[in-house]
């Protein structure tokens, strides 16, 4: 499909790669606009949190959230969506991961990048509920990585009613990303991840002692190091170069069956351009997938205006994205 021509004019006040990556994170006010949580028992008898905004209605268009890796129920990204979804009418919900809803869940297993059990459970229960729901799917960076999975692992048989998606920030190629975050500035983000990685899997380990190393989680200092020890071994992988290669959405691509956004900038500091380039090329085959690549954004930024009077591309371009279903 031939690439979007993108209409961002970053802010001139937060020039580069990581100053609108972290002003969205850390600077940034947005109230939230939820109006409820409602916890969602799991098979394995775990269980998922939603972030539910307004009521799911016929013919009404649904907004459902994939969070990125760490997200909290009050990510400011996911409610600057639901906000903009509130103001076309429409309802939504974000999915809280196992373990990012403020509690460390009881089953032995996390959440992970190519985890999408979870998301099928949900929607399938969603849908269930509401079989005349409209819903429209966003992941953002690690929860777009799982969106793009689930879509091409349900391939022709993803069901009628989701309508449109959009992938934003996305490590296509994870083993890619977690090399190139080991140097330079890109540290301090990992820094940032492992600090709560590692302090949610010393709670977990009072429950099941046996599940990694302690001596080596506390040395860990890189996703790899984090993933070989406990992400790849507790889910079933052989390690991380095996949970890298089975997960990463990039192989999931050529299935994808409903028209799919994929937005990401091509500065954006936890992925090397040359992922982003292959992305692009796998797109072209596929009628499903639109490409939108700024030059500009970081990861999961894209703030424009002025420091006074920020606006959020991002959110509201998906928004416009979605609303463009038939």
């Amino acid at each position: 499909m031939p690439e979007l021509i993108s209409h961002f004019r970053p802010a001139w006040w937060l020039p580069g790669p990581h100053l609108p990556t972290i002003w969205g994170k850390m600077v940034r006010r947005r109230p939230p606009v939820h109006d409820r949580l409602e916890r969602v028992a799991t098979p394995d008898g775990d269980h998922v949190t939603l972030v539910r905004m307004g009521t799911i209605t016929a013919g009404v268009p649904h907004l459902f959230i994939l969070h990125g890796l760490e997200g909290k129920i009050t990510a400011k990204y996911a409610h600057g969506m639901l906000d903009e979804a509130r103001k076309l009418g429409w309802s939504g919900d974000m999915m809280m991961f196992r373990s990012c809803d403020g509690e460390v869940n009881s089953a032995r297993r996390f959440y992970h990048s190519g985890e999408t059990t979870d998301l099928d459970f949900v929607v399938r229960r969603i849908l269930a509920e509401h079989p005349d729901a409209q819903l429209m799917m966003c992941g953002v960076s690690l929860g777009g990585n799982v969106l793009l999975k689930w879509l091409g692992e349900q391939g022709k048989s993803v069901p009628a009613q989701i309508k449109r998606a959009a992938a934003v920030s996305v490590p296509f190629d994870l083993e890619a990303g977690a090399r190139l975050m080991e140097n330079g500035f890109a540290r301090v983000y990992v820094r940032h991840f492992l600090a709560t990685l590692v302090a949610k899997t010393i709670k977990k380990l009072e429950r099941y002692p046996d599940l990694c190393d302690i001596s080596k989680l506390r040395a860990a200092r890189t996703f790899f190091d984090f993933d070989d020890l406990l992400t790849g071994p507790v889910h079933g992988f052989t390690g991380a170069h095996d949970y890298y290669q089975q997960s990463s959405s990039i192989h999931f691509l050529n299935r994808v069956s409903v028209p799919t956004l994929l937005m990401s900038a091509w500065n954006d500091p936890f992925l090397p351009r040359s992922v982003l380039e292959k992305v692009r090329t796998i797109a072209m085959q596929n009628p499903h997938l639109w490409v939108e690549f700024p030059a500009t954004g970081g990861h999961v930024g894209w703030v424009a205006g002025q420091p006074w009077s920020q606006r959020y591309f991002m959110e509201a371009r998906v928004v416009e994205w979605l609303s463009m279903a038939n």
